[in-house]
């Protein structure tokens, strides 16, 4: 399973219902850097409002180069992560395009490109350094339909305000009560367990577990999006979201299965918006069900050994659930938290190898040193594995991120580190650093000290 794992990763297929296709013989840094030249050669900020307020149109470019110095490995399996020294990139070129179609409702779609790969093919480490590591998954750019959806709002009363032009957001007014409906294909995670400290690859924290709960499989293809529709009554200072997606065919595959009677996964979330001493709070308590043709651990150890997960797939149930925080606590530094779990019986099918997870952070705006746009994070998670998922990989089984043919289990920490330097308006380097003991859950591995540096740009 390994090996098909790292040439999926280098070869996907077509996407849910679109297919992929190639931008052959265009270096990445030249996409890259002409999408930075651009306003560059203008001399002033990129971002220019529409002068149709029935349009939005934005863009982001995101370039990550990692690196890990060699670390201790005494023995390796097909998914592990290369011992020795490497660096890899990632890059995506994202256009967010949106039309108010009628009142309240808006069509938005999102062409991009991306190109690259994670550290070692993007595996070896549940809780992975890069989030853009999933979507930049070929070592030329590729073009996918990353959104194509339609998001109705209704109006129900109470006080009305105006929400601005943003990516994926035409400007319009809406009530402090209200529904809002969305439809087609988006990502799981536009909707749910959202953080304002924690939950954008492209600006914030890197590691997956801290991007989004670590043990949510939240129903994605192998790029992180799926077709699905979500429903939020927004109602003085709650919000109430239930969604239903897509689940895909094969685990981490971009096919999505159209066996939707079968296969699908749902969530239900609740939010709480508060004030604490003044300073703004969130709590967001979500619950989470999925069925897709997964395999089971403890069906695959009672069958022919090493254990094979892929052997023992039928349409099967997974549930869990999780916490999310987020609290201002001064005016210039922001805490939050997730913990999560889900049941670990079913192997990981959509997220990644995660079914127990805890992280912490805070989020420090440098405006006490005169810096006001610039942030530094700081992040630690734990993860861990049910008993029967660590049983599987001590006995050779292996996964589609981790596996090093045995295990001498401990659970993965991870210490993330950043500074984010606003270089322009539109622009924003950050040095990242991030440090993995028991990468992959074995004590006999590592530390693995990882290096990063990330150029974003938004238009």
């Amino acid at each position: 399973m390994g090996n098909q794992a790292r040439h999926r990763r280098r070869n996907p297929p077509g996407i849910g219902g679109w297919r992929a296709f190639q931008l052959s013989g265009i270096p990445v840094r030249t996409l890259f850097l002409a999408a930075l030249a651009l306003p560059l050669a203008a001399q002033q900020p990129p971002v220019v409002p529409s002068p149709d307020p029935t349009w939005s149109l934005h863009a982001q470019s995101t370039f990550i180069d990692q690196m890990h110095p060699g670390f201790n490995a005494p023995y390796s399996g097909l998914n592990s992560m290369d011992p020795e020294q490497e660096s890899r990139h990632t890059v995506s070129l994202t256009l967010f395009l949106g039309r108010m179609i009628w009142p309240g409702a808006a069509l938005y779609y999102d062409p991009e490109v991306t190109q690259g790969e994670g550290l070692s093919d993007t595996m070896g480490i549940a809780g992975f350094p890069n989030g853009e590591g999933s979507r930049a998954s070929s070592r030329t750019p590729q073009y996918a339909t990353a959104r194509l959806f339609i998001r109705q709002v209704i109006n129900l009363g109470g006080a009305s305000a105006k929400v601005d032009d943003d990516q994926n957001q035409v400007a319009l007014n809406q009530d402090e009560n209200r529904l809002t409906l969305t439809l087609g294909k988006m990502s799981a995670t536009d909707v749910f367990d959202d953080n304002a400290y924690s939950h954008d690859a492209r600006t914030q924290f890197l590691n997956w577990a801290l991007v989004d709960d670590g043990a949510w499989d939240y129903p994605a293809d192998g790029k992180g999006y799926t077709g699905g529709f979500a429903a939020e009554w927004t109602f003085s200072s709650q919000t109430l979201r239930y969604g239903i997606f897509m689940e895909p065919k094969v685990a981490n595959e971009l096919p999505l299965d159209d066996h939707i009677d079968k296969a699908f996964g749902q969530a239900l979330e609740w939010e709480k918006r508060y004030s604490a001493e003044g300073r703004a709070g969130v709590l967001r308590a979500l619950a989470f069900w999925n069925r897709a043709h997964m395999g089971l651990y403890e069906a695959a150890l009672e069958g022919p050994q090493p254990p094979d997960i892929t052997l023992s797939r039928e349409y099967r149930s997974k549930a869990g659930a999780g916490l999310d925080w987020e609290q201002e606590v001064l005016d210039c530094v922001g805490a939050f938290a997730r913990v999560g779990f889900d049941d670990g019986r079913t192997e990981t099918w959509a997220y990644t190898e995660i079914d127990r997870s805890a992280s912490a952070g805070l989020s420090i705006s440098g405006r006490r040193w005169g810096r006001a746009d610039d942030t530094v994070g700081i992040a630690g998670v734990a993860n861990g594995l049910s008993g029967d998922h660590r049983r599987y990989l001590e006995e050779g089984g292996y996964g589609f991120i981790i596996g090093d043919g045995r295990l001498n289990y401990d659970p993965e920490e991870i210490l993330e580190m950043y500074y984010a330097w606003k270089a322009a308006k539109w622009l924003t380097i950050t040095a990242d650093y991030q440090f993995v003991q028991n990468p992959g859950y074995n004590h006999d591995r590592g530390p693995v000290n990882v290096f990063a540096v990330r150029v974003h740009a938004e238009y």
